[in-house]
């Protein structure tokens, strides 16, 4: 490792013997620094609740953006938690586990599980828990400073997921590995390159979804999990969600089976609904009209 993301490392080591709830404070109030100063980020996110929440009016509007930028701030600074208080001592901050019956029985059957964690709540502590479960792969895009993949090792230790890349070879290995009865783990709300996706709704309006999940899950027969670890208030630590797939996932027509994909990520955000990544331009791709084009313009 990097001189320099080792120095990274000591500081995160540091940082971590702070409370998570100042931790989370921190996070928050730097979260609404955002939000005052304005820019793309909160622009993307107040068009992106304003398709989610269409009910609301102006002043709901305003302050459901003020709470999701606040999360947004604590998913920031609870990093330095999750990684720098290394992964034992970060899974002692799991509250409570919902739905964990549903992941032994898929180990158990041996065929596969396939486990479709969106962009919600921490989850890098839930790859944590996930791999102190099972081994696990999970499918990257390799980091643009290519450092912080050691600094990544580094921390994630002895329970770090084997990392494939997003490429021809990384999709081959997935198959092998769930063919083989293994577990991996795909970003389901991921957007796609360009050709590479199918247009599907979610929270009611067209978005370019994934197509690689559902086609993994229909060839190979594993078994499809959403999961995601949800923040609780005031610093009290994270509770892991365990839920089954919607009906239609694995179904030929990719119409539906992107349709299902979608309906699994929106029943995960319901749940906790200001800690998913509202800012990520979910709806912006060829041939779809951009809720963003005033900004990016």
């Amino acid at each position: 490792m990097r001189i320099d993301m080792y120095l990274v490392y000591l500081l995160l080591r540091l940082l971590a013997l702070l409370p998570l709830r100042t931790l989370h404070g921190l996070g928050a109030a730097l979260g609404r620094l955002l939000l005052w100063r304005g820019g793309r980020t909160v622009q993307n996110t107040a068009a992106n609740l304003a398709i989610a929440r269409p009910q609301l009016d102006d002043r709901a509007q305003v302050a459901l953006l003020r709470e999701v930028m606040a999360e947004s701030g604590k998913s920031a600074s609870e990093i330095v938690k999750v990684w720098g208080a290394g992964a034992e001592r970060a899974l002692g901050l799991v509250r409570e586990v919902r739905g964990e019956a549903l992941l032994d029985a898929a180990l158990a059957a041996g065929k596969g599980v396939i486990i479709a964690a969106p962009h919600l709540g921490c989850w890098e502590l839930l790859n944590y828990w996930l791999c102190r479960k099972t081994p696990m792969a999970i499918l990257y895009r390799p980091p643009r400073i290519a450092a912080i993949e050691g600094l990544l090792r580094k921390v994630r230790g002895a329970l770090a997921p084997e990392q494939v890349r997003a490429d021809g070879a990384g999709v081959r290995t997935l198959y092998k590995r769930l063919a083989a009865g293994g577990t991996v783990g795909i970003l389901p709300d991921q957007k796609p390159r360009a050709g590479e996706g199918q247009i599907a709704p979610f929270f009611g309006r067209d978005a370019l979804t994934m197509v690689l999940l559902p086609r993994l899950a229909a060839r190979t027969g594993a078994t499809v999990l959403f999961a995601f670890a949800e923040r609780l208030p005031r610093g009290a630590g994270y509770r892991i969600h365990l839920l089954p797939a919607p009906a239609g996932l694995t179904e030929p027509s990719l119409d539906t089976a992107c349709a299902a994909l979608n309906r699994g990520v929106q029943a995960c955000v319901e749940l906790a609904f200001t800690q998913y990544q509202w800012q990520y331009k979910r709806y912006s791709a060829d041939g779809l009209v951009s809720p963003y084009d005033r900004q990016d313009g």
